[in-house]
C-alpha cells in the first residue's frame, strides 16, 4: 500500500495560510480585548521600568514585597502630585482665557488680508458661492419634504447643578471612571508582576517547552535587557528634555512653565508628533500673553535646538541601536497600535514593536517580523553590491563600495565584498539565471573598479601619500599579532593565472596588485588556453604561480592546471587560491587534494601572509600593503 505523501509546496502553502489566519485572529483579539490588554501592556512596561529600582532596594536588604510597595507608592505619589499640579495650572489657564481676548484679537487683525488683495477677493468669492450652494440645497430639501423654511425653535434644557454631595461626586468622578478603572488594573498587574517575576519567567519557559530552554532564555534575557535599558534611558532623556523646556519657557516669561515642561516630557513618549504638539501650546500662550511675536518665535527656536541636539546627538549616543527598530517600522507601528488601542497604543507602540521583533528573532515561523521591522541591514554588503550590479545600477554599487572603503582597507574590501560578490555571480551564472548582457555588465564594471582602485593607489604612492582608500593602520598579516612578520618579496617572479573563467581572472588582477606592491615581478595572465599558458613559462621564468579559482566549480580546474604546470615545470612553486571557500584553508586543502600544490589559501590576506612568511626577509612598504588592517 502506497502511503499518502503531501508535496512540500502544499505543506508550505498550508503553513503560510495557518500563519496568516493566526495573525488575523491575534489582531482581532487585540482589538476586542483591549479593555484588559491595555492595562496589562502598561503594567508590563512599568514593571520593566521599575524592576531595576526594586532590585537596587533588594540589594540594600529590603524584602521583595516591601521594596515593590515602596517603589509603587513613590511612583504613584509622584505621578499623582504632578497630575494635581498640572490640573491646577490647566484650570488657571481656563479662568484666565477672557483676559487674553484682546491680545489675540489684535494678533488676528494684524494677519488679516487686505481688503483689496487678490487673495481676499478670491476668498470672498468662494464664501459667497458656498452660501449660495447651501441655500439652494436647503430649498431643494424643503420642496421634497414639504417643509417651509421657517422652523420651530428648538427647546433647550438647562442642566441643574447637583443638589447634594453624592450627586456632586457622581458629576465629578463620572467622566474619570474609565481612567480610574484602568489605573487600578495597572497598579494591581504591576504589583503582582514585580513580586512574582521569577514565577512568571518560569511559566513562560514552561509554556515554550523544556526542549527550547536555551532559545527562550536568550529571548527573555535579550528582551528584558533591551526593553529595560531603552525604557529607562528614554524616561531619563524625556524628563531632562521637559525640565530644560520648562526652564526655557520660564526664562522667557511664559506663564505656567511647569505645565509646558511636563507636557513636553509626556508627549515626547509619542513618536514623531508628540514634541511638535507639546510646542504648540506654549507658543499659543506666548501669542495670547505678549503683544509681539518674539516670545513665540523664541519658544519655537528652543524646540528646534532641543530636537536637533537630543534627536541627532544624545539619543543615538545613548540608545540609538538598543531598540533595533527601523524608522519606517516605528512610524507604521505607531499608526497600527493607535488604530487598535488609541492614544495609549501610540505611547506603547515602540515597546510593543520591540517585543514583536524579538519574537521574529527567536521564533522561526515569525522571522518575517524581524526582517520587516528590524533595523539590521537586510542585505549583506556583498549581496547589496551584487544586487545593484544585477539592476544595472553601477553608480549605487560604487557608492556602496566607497562607503565600505571609508572604514576599512582595500584588501579587506576585496576579501569581504568584491570576491564574495563575484562568488554570487558565479553561482548564478552556473545555474543559468544570468543573461549574457547582465553577466558582461557585472564583470566589466567590477574590472573597471578594480583597475581604478589600483590606479588610485599607485597615484597616491607617487604623490607620497601612501595609504590609499580606507584605514592606514600598519599591516598585521600573521595569525600571531605579536609576531607579525614584515618582509619584502622584491625580485620574486610570480605568475598569476586564472583557473577557468573571467571571474577567476578578476581575482587574479586583485592578487597581482598586492604582489606588485610587495615588490614582486608579476605577470598577470588573462583567460587563455593551456597551450598558450605553457608557452609563457619559458619567457617569464616564474618562481611562483598563483592559481586563482572561484567556487563553486573551481577546484577541479585548479587541480588539473596544477598537474599540468607541475609536469612542465617541476621546480615551480604552486599556490592555489580557492577564494571565499567555505570552511577555510583546511577545507580547501581537502577539496583540492594533498600534494597538488605547495599551499592553499582562501583570501588575499592569507596569500600575502603565506608568501611573506615563506620568504622571511625585511619589508618594503607599499601603498596597498599599508592599507591591510586585518590579520589573516
Amino acid at each position: 500500500m502506497i502511503p499518502n505523501v503531501v508535496p512540500n509546496d502544499d505543506v508550505t502553502a498550508s503553513s503560510r495560510l495557518l500563519t496568516l489566519i493566526a495573525i488575523v485572529v491575534v489582531i482581532v483579539g487585540l482589538y476586542f480585548g483591549r479593555q484588559v490588554l491595555i492595562p496589562l501592556a502598561l503594567a508590563v512596561v512599568l514593571a520593566f521600568l521599575l524592576t531595576p529600582v526594586v532590585g537596587w532596594l533588594e540589594k540594600c536588604r529590603f524584602g521583595r514585597v516591601p521594596a515593590v510597595l515602596i517603589v509603587l507608592t513613590l511612583a504613584f505619589v509622584g505621578f499623582s502630585s504632578l497630575g494635581w499640579l498640572v490640573a491646577g495650572q490647566l484650570m488657571t489657564i481656563v479662568d484666565q482665557l477672557p483676559s487674553y481676548e484682546s491680545t489675540l484679537h489684535h494678533k488676528i487683525q494684524s494677519v488679516r488680508l487686505p481688503d483689496g488683495g487678490r487673495l481676499k477677493k478670491a476668498t470672498n468669492t468662494v464664501a459667497e458661492l458656498s452660501d449660495d450652494l447651501s441655500a439652494a440645497s436647503q430649498s431643494t430639501l424643503d420642496k421634497k419634504t414639504g417643509k417651509t423654511s421657517s422652523s420651530r425653535p428648538i427647546p433647550v434644557q438647562v442642566a441643574q447643578p447637583p443638589s447634594n454631595a453624592p450627586q456632586y461626586l457622581r458629576a465629578v468622578i463620572g467622566p474619570l471612571t474609565g481612567i480610574l478603572e484602568t489605573s487600578a488594573m495597572v497598579i494591581v498587574f504591576t504589583l503582582f508582576m514585580m513580586i512574582k517575576r521569577e514565577d512568571l519567567r518560569n511559566r513562560v519557559i514552561r509554556l515554550a517547552g523544556q526542549g527550547h530552554l536555551s532559545v527562550v532564555t536568550r529571548a527573555l534575557d535579550d528582551g528584558s535587557r533591551r526593553l529595560s535599558r531603552y525604557l529607562l534611558l528614554q524616561f531619563v532623556v524625556n524628563i531632562v528634555y521637559g525640565a530644560i523646556f520648562g526652564i526655557g519657557a520660564y526664562g522667557l516669561g511664559i506663564p505656567h512653565a511647569l505645565l509646558w515642561g511636563v507636557l513636553a516630557s509626556l508627549l515626547r513618549f509619542v513618536p514623531y508628533i508628540g514634541t511638535p504638539i507639546a510646542t504648540v501650546f506654549p507658543m499659543a500662550m506666548a501669542l495670547a500673553v505678549f503683544p509681539g511675536w518674539r516670545e513665540a518665535a523664541l519658544i519655537f527656536g528652543l524646540f528646534l535646538v532641543l530636537e536637533v541636539i537630543v534627536g541627532n546627538v544624545i539619543e543615538p549616543w545613548l540608545y540609538g541601536n538598543h531598540t533595533g527598530i527601523s524608522s519606517l517600522a516605528i512610524l507604521v507601528a505607531a499608526v497600527f497600535w493607535t488604530i487598535l488601542w488609541g492614544p495609549v497604543g501610540l505611547i506603547l507602540s515602540t515597546p510593543l514593536t520591540v517585543c514583536l521583533i524579538l519574537m521574529g528573532r527567536y521564533v522561526p515561523q515569525l522571522n518575517f517580523l524581524e526582517v520587516l521591522l528590524g533595523a539590521e541591514p537586510v542585505l549583506a554588503v556583498e549581496a547589496h553590491f551584487y544586487q545593484r550590479l544585477l539592476a544595472l545600477d553601477d553608480e549605487e554599487a560604487r557608492e556602496i563600495a566607497e562607503g565600505y572603503l571609508k572604514d576599512t582597507s582595500v584588501i579587506s574590501f576585496y576579501d569581504s565584498v568584491l570576491i564574495p560578490a563575484l562568488t554570487l555571480a558565479e553561482q548564478d551564472r552556473h545555474l543559468n539565471v544570468l543573461e549574457p548582457p547582465t553577466t558582461s555588465f557585472v564583470f566589466q564594471n567590477t574590472r573597471d573598479f578594480i583597475e581604478e582602485l589600483g590606479e588610485r593607489s599607485h597615484n597616491q604612492a607617487r604623490s607620497g601619500n601612501n595609504p590609499p582608500l580606507g584605514n592606514d593602520a600598519p599591516v598585521d598579516l600573521n595569525n600571531d599579532r605579536d609576531n607579525a612578520p614584515t618582509t619584502t618579496l622584491s625580485g620574486l617572479r610570480v605568475l598569476c593565472v586564472p583557473a577557468s573563467d573571467e571571474a577567476d581572472e578578476l581575482v587574479a588582477i586583485m592578487a597581482a596588485q598586492f604582489l606588485e606592491d610587495l615588490g614582486c615581478d608579476v605577470l598577470q595572465l588573462p583567460v587563455i588556453s593551456r597551450a598558450d599558458l605553457m608557452n609563457q613559462l619559458p619567457t617569464h621564468h616564474p618562481q611562483l604561480a598563483v592559481i586563482s579559482a572561484l567556487p563553486p566549480f573551481a577546484a577541479g580546474q585548479a587541480r588539473a592546471l596544477c598537474k599540468r604546470l607541475r609536469q612542465r615545470e617541476p621546480n615551480l612553486k604552486l599556490l592555489v587560491g580557492l577564494w571565499n571557500f567555505d570552511g577555510g584553508p583546511d577545507a580547501a586543502q581537502d577539496r583540492l587534494g594533498s600534494g597538488v600544490a605547495d599551499g592553499v589559501v582562501t583570501s588575499l590576506q592569507q596569500m600575502v601572509s603565506f608568501l611573506i612568511q615563506s620568504q622571511g626577509s625585511n619589508p618594503r612598504p607599499g601603498p596597498l600593503r599599508e592599507s591591510v588592517t586585518a590579520s589573516t
